[in-house]
């Protein structure tokens, strides 16, 4: 595997399923990526308002505290540029007006790590390691 391919980006994962997050962590630190993780929406925000260089948030949307659409609103009104991924096993409930107007895209859970390892690095315009 070519981790060098991915070492300038940096991803955000928060979820709160524990093995899910250390699942999902694992895979894209082993695909070269910096990854930061935080177990609820509110744990996320605060990293993100420490840490400039993340480029993809990747949540969970039904989470406590801050759910994973609440989250990505703050998110991108300090961060605009900021990509996001939803993950959900919530098929049936319509997004918000925000997440529709932008190109935000969602990973219907379970999903396996290829399928989310290739959905960052095509977000981050990683090239395939």
């Amino acid at each position: 595997m070519n981790s060098a391919a991915h070492e300038n980006h940096t991803i955000l994962i928060a979820e709160d399923e524990a093995m899910l997050r250390i699942v999902a962590v694992e895979t894209l630190k082993d695909d070269g990526f910096t990854v930061y993780e935080a177990g609820d929406g509110v744990s996320a925000l605060e990293i993100l308002r420490g840490h400039p260089e993340i480029e993809l948030l990747i949540s969970d949307i039904k989470m406590p505290r801050l759910g994973g659409y609440e989250l990505a609103q703050g998110a991108l009104e300090m961060r605009p540029d900021l990509k996001v991924l939803f993950m959900t096993g919530y098929s049936t409930e319509k997004p918000p007006a925000f997440v529709r107007e932008r190109s935000i895209h969602t990973l219907q859970k379970p999903f396996n790590v290829i399928q989310l390892s290739h959905t960052a690095k095509s977000m981050l315009g990683a090239a395939p390691a």
